[in-house]
């Protein structure tokens, strides 16, 4: 049998994006506020959009955690910002942290000992801790794995990074 601490760790890597992807931290890094609004050719969206998603993906997720009886935005369009919204330099900064603060509620969730993981949450069809934190993972780690191809594909990477 696999210990609650093993399942605990395992869930933070995931969390944190080290395991098999690249992490939150390692995709914004640097990223150059003349192209916050960008968008490059044939995508629809945004870079600065594309976090903004992430941010609300993952803040509804944790609000569903915490509180019985969240009401989820609408589908799929409470999702993303607005396709002509735009931001400042300070608004994208703001997406960043918001993402961070929110990830690292889900990380102190999930490393308390006193969380069941496998509880099902009052309210849901038999959703628990455990199936939420790997839907946001799995949804972080495709959206930003999204977003290092988009940086790529913009040529928004600093000039002297690796790889």
């Amino acid at each position: 049998m696999i210990s609650g601490e093993i399942v605990r760790e395992q869930l933070l890597g995931l969390l944190d994006g080290e395991d098999a992807h690249m992490t939150f931290a390692e995709a914004v890094a640097d990223f150059p506020a003349t192209a916050i609004n960008a968008r490059a050719p044939k995508v629809a969206y945004s870079p600065w959009h594309l976090l903004e998603h992430l941010r609300i993906t993952q803040w509804d997720i944790l609000e569903y955690v915490r509180k019985p009886g969240h009401v989820s935005p609408d589908w799929p369009a409470g999702y993303w910002p607005a396709p002509d919204a735009l931001t400042t330099p300070e608004g994208f900064a703001a997406t960043v942290a918001s993402f961070r603060a929110d990830q690292a509620a889900l990380r102190a969730l999930v490393a308390n000992p006193a969380t069941d993981l496998l509880a099902v949450l009052p309210g849901t069809p038999g959703h628990t801790i455990l199936r939420e934190v790997r839907i946001v993972a799995d949804h972080n780690a495709y959206h930003v794995g999204e977003f290092a191809i988009l940086r790529q594909v913009m040529g928004t990477w600093p000039p002297d990074r690796p790889g």
